[in-house]
This record gives structure tokens, C-alpha cells and sequence, in this order.
């Protein structure tokens, strides 16, 4: 994008316009050309992050849609965790439900079985939250950071022309308005890279916190059937009706009931 509007900024005359953005480069020098460079780099890495996290995004999207579809109509939780995608987000936080339960009964010291696996499974679903936030930072980092950049060159740019206007003894329009346009412009870069990067930090986290909340719903639903062993599902959902002459399977563990060891 970026490249596109600097490239449509030069074409405006033939090769020889002085005051074009190849023009502004060249009498720039090194500042004007460096501040160009981390500006585009900017700009690019950006719009890397921005569609990155939109895959990733819409196709945690597409899992919940499938978790909705069929996954609690398994008779269990291994069950229905077989039919998950093998990297999905929602495998991974039943996967680690079942391995805190299954971990618990080998616990020495006695903790409370609702306890131990709410905190295992606030940690898995952590780790996805941090995974989606990965790069955001630096959405953020250059929405906030690129104006002062653009800013940087053009009072170099501004220097610069009135160091040269000095020193050819000349203030008239012609020898004033090129330079200082052209230093100008690198106001319009940083200003052209960072609104893009804050939208798409703004809409990526609204979307971000609507991925977090299905999440963090799911995993309660998870807990709760871990700890009434199948009794408490959510609404609207109900079990697959047992195949005839095959025993039912069910999620808790020996000598436990729904996850939590019977009393003595």
C-alpha cells in the first residue's frame, strides 16, 4: 500500500521534477533516505502481522464453529476430543483437562480436584490468548512511534533547506517552497504508515477478546463436565444415545466420581 501511494507521489511529472519523492531522497541524503527505509519496513512488517493474525484468527473461528456443531454430543470428553483437529485450540484445552484429572489422583499432597484442574485449565487457555496476542506490540509500537519518526525527517529536511537558503543569500518562494515540501513529506510517511497499524490493532483485539470470551466459556464447560462426570453439559447440548451392546465410556478416573475422589 504504502509503496504504492510513494510510487504514484514521484510519477507525478517525468524523470526531471525537482520536487518529487526521488528528488526529496537524493537531496535528503543519508537521514532522508534512512528514515524512508524504516518507514517502509514498517509498513510492510504490519501488514505482515495483520494478515497473519487474520488466518489465525479466523481459523480458531472455524474450530469454535465445529466445537458447536458436534463436539458435545460425545459420550466423553476423550470422545469428542478424537474428533477435534489435531492443532485445534480446543483439543488443546481438553487434552490438558484430562491430563490434570488424570494427574490429580497421583497428587501426594491432598488439594481440592476443582481447584487443580480450574488452574491447569486457566493456564492452557493463557497460553492461547498469548499465542493470538503475539504481534500486536508492535502494531501498537508503530501507531504510536512512526509519526515521530516521519516528524525526525522532516525537521532534518527543514534544516537543511534553510542551511541552503542561507547560504545562497535567496528566500523567494521558488527556492523555499521545494525543499521544505519535499521535506513535508516524510510527515505524510509516518502518518501513512501509523493510521493502519492502529486500526489494525484496534480491530484485531476486538476480535481477539471475542475469540478469549468463547474460549473461556468452552473451558468452563469443560470443568464443569469433568467435575459431574458427564451430568452437566451445556444447554441445549445432550449426549449421543449409547451404541447397543457396547458399555458406555465415561471421563473420570478408578475409585473417582466425576473427577473428584469419593469421601471415605
Amino acid at each position: 500500500m504504502i509503496t504504492t501511494i510513494l510510487a504514484a507521489a514521484g510519477a507525478a511529472a517525468p524523470g526531471d521534477n525537482p520536487y518529487g519523492l526521488q528528488a526529496a531522497l537524493r537531496e535528503g541524503g543519508l537521514i532522508s533516505q534512512s528514515v524512508f527505509a524504516i518507514l517502509v519496513l514498517m509498513s510492510v512488517v504490519s501488514f505482515y502481522i495483520l494478515f497473519s493474525k487474520l488466518f489465525e484468527q479466523q481459523k480458531l473461528i472455524n474450530q469454535a464453529k465445529r466445537v458447536r456443531q458436534g463436539f458435545w454430543q460425545s459420550n466423553s470428553l476423550r470422545e469428542g476430543s478424537a474428533k477435534l483437529e489435531k492443532n485445534s485450540a480446543y483439543k488443546q484445552i481438553v487434552d490438558d483437562g484430562l491430563a490434570a484429572q488424570d494427574q490429580h489422583a497421583k497428587l501426594t499432597d491432598p488439594v481440592e480436584a476443582h481447584d487443580w484442574l480450574h488452574g491447569s485449565l486457566a493456564r492452557s487457555e493463557a497460553a492461547i490468548n498469548s499465542k493470538l496476542g503475539g504481534g500486536l506490540a508492535f502494531l501498537a509500537t508503530v501507531g504510536s512511534v512512526s509519526p515521530f519518526i516521519g516528524l525526525f525527517g522532516t525537521v532534518i529536511g527543514i534544516y537543511r533547506a534553510l542551511v541552503k537558503i542561507g547560504a545562497s543569500g535567496q528566500a523567494s518562494i521558488d527556492k523555499v517552497a521545494g525543499p521544505v515540501g519535499e521535506a513535508l513529506i516524510m510527515t505524510a510517511l509516518g502518518l501513512v504508515v501509523a493510521v493502519p497499524a492502529v486500526l489494525s490493532y484496534n480491530w484485531l483485539q476486538r476480535r481477539n477478546k471475542s475469540i478469549a470470551e468463547d474460549l473461556s466459556s468452552f473451558s468452563n464447560d469443560v470443568l464443569g463436565f469433568l467435575a459431574s462426570n458427564g451430568a452437566v453439559r451445556p444447554v441445549g447440548a445432550t449426549a449421543a444415545k449409547p451404541v447397543p451392546g457396547k458399555p458406555a465410556t465415561t471421563t473420570a478416573t478408578a475409585g473417582q466420581t466425576g473427577g473428584v475422589p469419593r469421601a471415605n
